[in-house]
């Protein structure tokens, strides 16, 4: 591994029974960057990073997380890498402020508890428990959950989802003072002014493999489009022509 590679993915597969969600995946994240990770449901997207953090064991291939197999040294890994899903699964019986403090007791170092709560917006339900909270206040603290142990590399998807828009420019910020410290972010997410404001590099999957990767205006370039949307979707439909044909071959 390179000295600026953080995660070092080559030839993932991860199979369920007769389904291939990832299938000889190739990726490379190097420090610091923001890396976001684009595809229609079922890509593979959600697999993928779950396999990273060492919540999936790859069927075939190889990850590396700085030099570390995320599935047999997870423990190591969690101590640098901070993940927050779109499943998380939060101790529902405790407060907003008892969560995070709970996680931050798995970490020799940390945020103070309190200023991940300001700065989430959570101070006005810090003493609510946390299956009476909404769908976004659930969300912002399973990022506060992912952020408090001060992690190097952090894993966010669909991070956003059902927050409303005060509540997306303030995570956005954040992660942009997250990027200046030299944190290195992995992002999934549908949201395409997400993806363009935040990431260096954008990875596209489709049917479990790596379609194209780029930076936004590389991708745009390449499918002679004005936005990332339309290149997304200017990609997949070639990618879509070039399987049937050859399926029908």
């Amino acid at each position: 591994m390179h000295n600026n590679e953080v995660i070092s993915v080559r030839g993932l597969v991860r199979e369920y029974r007769r389904t291939r969600a990832l299938d000889g995946v190739d990726l490379t994240v190097r420090a610091g960057e923001t890396v976001g990770i684009l595809g229609r449901n079922g890509a593979g997207k959600t697999t993928l990073v779950e396999t990273v953090a060492g919540l999936r064991r790859p069927s075939s291939g190889s990850v590396s997380v700085f030099g570390l197999d995320p599935w047999r040294d997870r423990a190591r890994v969690r101590s640098v890498l901070g993940v927050q899903l779109q499943d998380a699964r939060l101790h529902g019986d405790l407060t907003v402020a008892e969560n995070i403090r709970l996680h931050r007791s798995f970490h020799r170092d940390g945020e103070q508890p309190r200023l991940l709560i300001e700065r989430l917006g959570l101070a006005d339900v810090a003493g609510t428990r946390t299956d009476r909270l909404s769908g976004g206040q659930q969300q912002r603290l399973s990022v506060a959950v992912a952020l408090v142990g001060r992690p190097r590399i952090v894993i966010l998807d669909e991070l956003t989802t059902g927050l409303d828009p005060e509540g997306r420019r303030q995570i956005w910020h954040l992660l942009e003072e997250l990027r200046g410290h030299g944190v290195t972010i992995v992002l999934v997410s549908h949201a395409m002014d997400e993806i363009e404001r935040l990431c260096d590099r954008v990875v596209m999957l489709d049917r479990g493999a790596v379609l194209t990767t780029g930076t936004p205006q590389e991708l745009r370039d390449r499918s002679r489009t004005h936005s990332l949307e339309e290149a997304f979707l200017s990609l997949r439909e070639t990618a879509e022509t070039a399987h049937a044909m050859k399926e029908s071959s």
